[in-house]
């Protein structure tokens, strides 16, 4: 399938594609065998198994929340098409200084981080959501006390309005010092 998937997007589209997300004609191609690559089914479309056999992903203590991600910016559980797929990937692209960002801006990459974090999606992380996060990412190689510990400190740190939540706006401030448009970054090839 490789170097044919690339003949099934049409120009108008990949210009289309390029406008709305960045990326360029090179990388959009690329990106479509990948993805007709994780397409097991034919079907146009990716299933969360589909995406839980990418090995980053399967590897990565957070690799359910990300496969999560996707579908939560489509809204809905049937599967990923590739326009989806590649706009959420477009969160990821890194960001160029003197040229408008839309999709991959500061704002744009802080709303998908909180997403992640954010577990039952009622715009505040709470301290169990935090724990689990927490659990998830470094599972039996901190104690329970010391984890514990971890989410305490950061909820008395990020809360600034006394509620023991983290605010998307608490949340925002927390990494005002942080180059988050770097660190959700990914180099696409050329």
């Amino acid at each position: 399938m490789g170097n044919q998937s690339s003949l099934l997007l049409r120009q108008e589209e990949i210009e289309q594609i390029q406008q709305e997300t960045g990326f360029t004609p090179n990388q959009i191609e690329r990106l479509y065998s990948r993805f007709t690559s994780l397409d097991r089914g034919d079907c146009g479309a990716l299933s969360r198994d589909d995406f839980l056999r990418i090995p980053e992903i399967a590897i990565n203590p957070l690799g359910e929340r990300i496969v999560n991600s996707f579908f939560q910016q489509v809204g809905f559980n049937d599967g990923v098409n590739f326009r989806q797929f590649i706009h959420v990937l477009a969160h990821f692209r890194p960001i160029k200084k003197n040229k408008e960002n839309i999709v991959n801006s500061r704002m744009q990459k802080l709303k998908f981080a909180f997403k992640m974090y954010d577990l039952d999606n009622d715009d505040l992380i709470s301290r169990d959501e935090l724990l689990a996060i927490l659990h998830m990412m470094v599972g039996a190689n901190i104690s329970e006390d010391q984890l514990s510990s971890i989410a305490e400190r950061t909820i008395l740190e990020a809360d600034q309005d006394g509620d023991q939540m983290i605010s998307f706006e608490e949340f925002c401030n927390a990494l005002q010092r942080t180059d988050v448009e770097q660190k959700m970054s990914i180099r696409f090839l050329n």
